[in-house]
Order: structure tokens, then sequence, then C-alpha cells
């Protein structure tokens, strides 16, 4: 994992189209602000999380092999 330390105001680019920037910082909570293209999606990890148990969880179960 990179870890970057950055102030308010300043920020980062990923990948040359997502811009993440650090909008407020409180005692326990920073506010980040990111502007990326529609066709990317952006969650929170707990979110992120819910979403990919509820696909597993839906997902149709491997066939079971048979003996013919």
């Amino acid at each position: 994992m990179l870890v970057l330390s950055r102030a308010k105001g300043q920020g980062l680019v990923i990948n040359g189209n997502i811009l993440v920037e650090i909008v407020e910082i409180t005692s326990d909570k920073v506010r980040l602000g990111i502007k990326c293209p529609p066709e990317v999606p952006v969650h929170r990890r707990e979110i992120w999380e819910a979403i990919q148990r509820d696909n597993s969880a839906a997902a149709p179960a491997a066939p079971a092999a048979r003996d013919e």
C-alpha cells in the first residue's frame, strides 16, 4: 500500500483521470473530494465489501463434476 501525507487543499491524481483532494480535516476525520469519470465506480470500503458479499452470494455455484 502506498501511503502519502497530504494537507488540506492538496491532492493526488490516479491514472491521469481521477483526482482525490483533501477537503477538510477534523480531529478524527478527513473529508475527501473525488473527481473521476462517471463510468468509474466510487464506494466507501464498507459498501464495496457488502457489494462483494452480495455478488458472491448471488453467483450460481459451479456445477459439480459428474461421473458418466
